[in-house]
């Protein structure tokens, strides 16, 4: 029955020692192997056989991209503003054996290593500059933790600084300084649109003024030119009258006493308009003027 129990007991360890020394490596992980407590080897993705109490394994890492959350570190300022800063630290394994041997702890060791670059790089820097340049420090975080992480088999793709927590005093200054610049520039862009109102207000007033005077100017040349043509109508309209008495007198051969007639017929006429005339008193003026006239509508010979 001892007997028994014992076989049974063998059994089930040489099972389980079977078992543990079949490893199935995943995609994107390595493990290292040890060999009596030296490195052995180094097992990418696929299915492996170690040899059980003689191999061990180690460590297993995951080669994909990793993130380390730091909590918020005190840092001061060069003009000795004391701040919080939390990052945010991307890195990817790309050597498992120098990730296993030449640091204990790799994690831990990054995150320290970024609180002592963030504070050698915000020691360098004023507020200002700390508020105004984070990609800057973010760059000058990575080149730096990468080239320290090296040795360790480790790339720092990326650190972001999270946020910065300044003093309430400073938090209260800053929003002062905001709204004073919000006014100050509200101010301005009032102004400029006041500006431009009254650019365009005068612009507006000056083509109406050209307008206007392009309108007088025109009207004053077409009320000269309708005078003129008035003008030319009327000494076309006596021309003709003139010409048709002319002809008319010519036609019916007046004597002295038909001229006379007309000439007083004329007269009467013009006395009877608001004009003044003036008439000859004497009778023989007045046939020597029809004489005259009379002289005027002989035939040209």
């Amino acid at each position: 029955m001892t007997a028994t129990i014992f076989i049974v007991i063998i059994f089930l360890i040489l099972i389980g020692m079977g078992i543990s020394s079949v490893q199935v490596v995943r995609q994107s992980e390595v493990r290292i192997v040890e060999r009596l407590g030296k490195f052995s080897r180094e097992l990418g993705s696929g299915l492996y056989v170690v040899v059980p109490i003689l191999d061990r394994v180690v460590a297993r890492w995951d080669m994909r991209t990793q993130i380390i959350n730091s909590s918020p570190q005190p840092v001061i300022t060069k003009d000795n503003v004391t701040m919080h800063i939390d990052t945010l630290i991307y890195y990817r394994i790309t050597d498992g054996k120098s990730a296993t041997y030449e640091i204990n702890g790799l994690q831990g060791g990054i995150a320290n290593l970024a609180v002592t670059a963030l504070r050698n790089e915000i020691g360098n820097l004023n507020l200002d500059e700390t508020l105004n340049s984070r990609d800057a420090i973010n760059a000058a975080l990575q080149n730096k933790m990468d080239e320290a992480t090296n040795n360790w088999g480790v790339k720092v793709e990326r650190v972001e600084l999270k946020e910065i927590i300044t003093p309430q005093d400073i938090r209260d200054a800053m929003e002062k300084q905001m709204r004073a610049e919000r006014t100050k520039r509200s101010q301005i862009l009032e102004a400029e649109g006041e500006r431009a109102a009254a650019i365009e207000r005068a612009e507006g007033k000056k083509r109406a003024q050209i307008l206007e005077a392009e309108a007088a100017s025109e009207s004053q040349i077409r009320r000269a030119e309708g005078e003129a043509r008035a003008i030319e109508l009327v000494a076309q309209a006596r021309k003709k009258q003139i010409h048709e008495v002319y002809t008319a007198l010519k036609d019916i051969k007046a004597d002295d006493s038909v001229i006379a007639l007309r000439y007083v017929e004329a007269l009467e006429k013009l006395a009877a308009s608001d004009n003044k005339v003036f008439i000859p008193f004497e009778a023989a003026g007045l046939m020597g003027s029809a004489g005259a006239l009379k002289e005027l509508l002989k035939p040209e010979k």
